[in-house]
């Protein structure tokens, strides 16, 4: 069961710079000549684009039993409360707020964010930073589903 799924994905503007990378790659090979800087448009901007792809890429999901923040599996009942934080609260949090131990999916990109403490004493992490385009949603649905989890 997927209780929660957001995709975190570079926001459009971020596709001029694929484009930019391009044409600049284009511009470095044009003295050998027109084709091989067609192809060095070509390259750079698939190149690019994979890079800014890849750095978008991150997944939130809740399932039933644990919760999945980009390459990270963490179980249910190793966290603790949830709280959603805005704009200033995240950017607090990342910045002087924020403890080196704990664990950050931290996306630029996104100005919002969701605070998880980490309950496991055999877990040093004191808390996930997770960037969150719906935070309120995300704490939402972690209760909804520990609540489920203690009916039965």
């Amino acid at each position: 069961m997927q209780a929660y799924n957001e995709q975190l994905s570079v926001p459009a503007s971020w596709w001029g710079l694929v484009a930019g990378a391009g044409f600049v790659c284009g511009l470095m090979v044009l003295p050998l000549g027109p084709a091989a800087a067609g192809v060095a448009v070509l390259v750079g901007a698939v190149l690019t684009g994979v890079m800014v792809t890849r750095y978008g890429s991150a997944r939130v999901r809740i399932t039933g039993t644990e919760l999945h923040v980009g390459k990270a599996a963490l179980p249910l009942d190793a966290l603790g409360e949830a709280r959603a934080l805005d704009a200033e609260e995240a950017r607090a949090l990342r910045m002087e707020g924020a403890d080196p131990r704990a664990f950050m999916l931290l996306r630029s990109y996104i100005p919002t964010a969701v605070r998880i403490d980490v309950v496991d004493p055999d877990d040093p992490t004191p808390y996930l930073y997770v960037s969150s385009r719906n935070p309120a949603r995300v704490v939402e649905v972690l209760a909804a589903v520990r609540r489920r989890a203690a009916q039965g």
